[in-house]
């Protein structure tokens, strides 16, 4: 108990002393006077997000310091610094998700009821401004889909992106068509010196001459949809010609995989889950499952859409919504205090016998901690950065390619390695890090420093995700 007391005294004299040390100059003068005073931009207090919580920048050493065996090989360790981040504060859940999923197919249903072959209601489509000028044409979300009582063309539409099962009758949502397409500008690929458009500013090294006839050549990844309604993802490299070689097109399915449950266990009776975990209004509030690394960066896509849509000018200060590097994960896990679980007691169960995660306490046996498979998210108690689940429940997908080496690859201030494999790649450099262990993993994988894997377009009935948004500043006195 004293210990506690000491740290958190400890604490609060840094954060006086921050203050003082980074106090504002009083008295500035707003006045020119032939004075250089500079140019402020208009002040824009970011909102929280909703259902997010800031993990306030700090260091952290990550990685096991005890140095314990996974897999054959020994956990890396390393000193590192975070900047502050917007962090889901539960995983997302099956109905987030499902938002998402009905959204494309309602955007499919709009298109469809504006194209003639369905009647051709033109007012689904805006064409033309306010002025009648002809511009690139858009869905008009505004317009209700008539559900209730529409008439026989748009009938066809609606059913079009149903199928009924042959053999049961069962109408469900056609998962094949459910498909996003989103467009991401890599801003890294573009500020490298070596890929700047104009040849002299490629090199700064004033005794090598320019050599204004160099062939950049750049990667980029592409998509399209086939006259079969195949997605054909191909990624090209070419000479660099313009800004738009760093424009990345993705089509993914982003429909969960429901079969899941029951490839992930051979020879066991989960077809409860296949048919009802995703579309159960029971588990509307459980973690979504089956979504493999592909989905979960488009969620992350269409999550950023979603909110610009809905913002003014500020919308150019907001960042992307996107899956946490491993070490944002393992800083925001291990919580103030950096522990070694979410909690800071090193039991994994409270005096009375009450389980602060749900994971798989004993050989064949899942019920301990009160659950079977995954629990509803958030109904275990938050770590001292406010987020739940940090440990057990379901893996969660990281944005770092999985090597042995780990974060010893990286820089130590917000290190990350990305590598979005190509189609034609090794299978093995398709592997990302998966953090927090799940509900059928043993104690061991729960710990905030353990690393695992999978493969980017795998789906599992124990990986699910949450979403991270940096933030903008550097004032931790929030």
């Amino acid at each position: 108990m004293k210990k506690k007391i000491v740290f958190l005294s400890t604490a609060a004299l840094l954060s006086l002393s921050l203050i003082s040390c980074f106090s504002p100059k009083g008295g500035m003068t707003t006045s020119a006077g032939g004075e250089v005073t500079g140019v402020h931009g208009t002040a824009i207090n970011e909102p929280a997000p909703f259902g997010m919580v800031l993990v306030q920048r700090g260091s952290i050493k990550v990685g096991d310091e005890a140095n314990d065996s996974l897999w054959g090989t020994g956990a890396p360790s390393k000193d590192i610094s975070i900047d502050a981040f917007w962090m889901d504060e539960a995983e997302v859940s099956n109905a987030k998700y499902r938002q998402f999923v009905y959204w494309v197919r309602d955007s499919i249903i709009r298109e469809r009821l504006a194209d003639p072959a369905y009647g051709g209601d033109e007012t689904f489509k805006i064409t033309e401004d306010e002025y009648g000028e002809p511009i690139t044409p858009y869905l008009n979300w505004k317009k209700p889909i008539p559900w209730k009582k529409p008439t026989e063309d748009e009938q066809r539409a609606i059913e079009s992106v149903y199928i009924t099962n042959p053999i049961t009758g069962e109408k469900t949502l056609d998962a094949s068509q459910m498909n996003y397409r989103y467009e991401v500008y890599d801003y890294t690929q573009a500020a490298l010196r070596k890929n700047r458009l104009n040849p002299e500013e490629r090199n700064r090294n004033t005794d090598i001459s320019v050599d204004y006839d160099a062939v950049i050549t750049i990667s980029k990844d592409t998509a399209y949809i086939d006259d079969e309604g195949a997605i054909i993802r191909e990624t090209i490299n070419r000479p660099l010609s313009s800004a738009y070689d760093f424009l990345n097109t993705y089509i993914i399915n982003i429909y969960p995989d429901t079969t899941c449950w029951v490839n992930d266990f051979p020879n066991a009776n989960n077809e409860t889950y296949l048919q009802l975990y995703f579309s159960h209004p029971k588990y509307d509030n459980y973690p979504v499952v089956g979504i493999s690394w592909e989905q979960a960066n488009a969620f992350c896509a269409w999550r950023t859409d979603y909110l610009l849509r809905g913002l003014g000018a500020q919308a150019k200060w907001i960042q992307r919504y996107r899956l946490p590097s491993e070490a944002e994960w393992e800083y925001a896990a291990r919580g103030k205090e950096a522990s070694r679980f979410p909690w800071e007691q090193g039991d994994t169960k409270s005096d009375a016998g009450c389980y602060y995660a749900n994971y798989k306490p004993g050989e064949g046996n899942y019920t301990k901690d009160g659950s079977l498979i995954t629990s509803a998210c958030g109904i275990f108690s938050a770590n001292s950065n406010g987020l739940y689940d940090m440990a057990g429940n379901v893996a969660e997908w990281t944005s770092t390619m999985y090597t042995e080496a780990g974060i010893l690859q990286m820089s130590d201030i917000n290190p990350d390695l990305q590598y979005r494999a190509a189609k034609e790649d090794p299978y093995s450099m398709k592997k990302k890090v998966i953090r927090g262990g799940s509900w059928k993993d043993p104690v061991k994988y729960i710990q905030g420093a353990t690393r695992s894997f999978e493969y980017q377009n795998e789906s599992r009935s124990y990986i699910g995700f949450r979403c991270v948004r940096s933030y903008a500043g550097n004032d931790n006195r929030r």
